[in-house]
């Protein structure tokens, strides 16, 4: 099985979100569904998941000039799960630090 749940969001947006909606957001893998991100929250944090909205975003190609000439790349290309908790549970990210 890959490794579904990457890392949390933290950002203001999310931080606001998470205080007044219970929402949660977690950059996810790629090839990961609703139902293994919703299971892979419920067995990490052991809170019981209400829906989960996904969103895909394409990478980006970047050109960067030098001196030494042009040089062309792209940004990876990543999964953002939304995920809404059950009312008067929470999800520590932080744990024991």
């Amino acid at each position: 099985m890959h490794n579904i749940l990457i890392r949390p969001l933290l950002t203001e947006k999310m931080t606001a979100i998470q205080e007044s909606q219970n929402k949660y957001g977690f950059v996810v893998n790629i090839d990961s569904n609703k139902i293994e991100i919703a299971k892979a929250i419920k067995k990490k944090f052991n809170v019981n998941v209400v829906s989960v909205n996904t969103i895909k975003y394409k990478g980006k190609t970047k050109t960067q000039f030098t001196k030494k000439g042009r040089f062309s790349g792209k940004t990876p290309q990543y999964k953002k799960a939304i995920v809404t908790v059950k009312e008067g549970q929470k999800i520590d990210i932080f744990g024991e630090v």
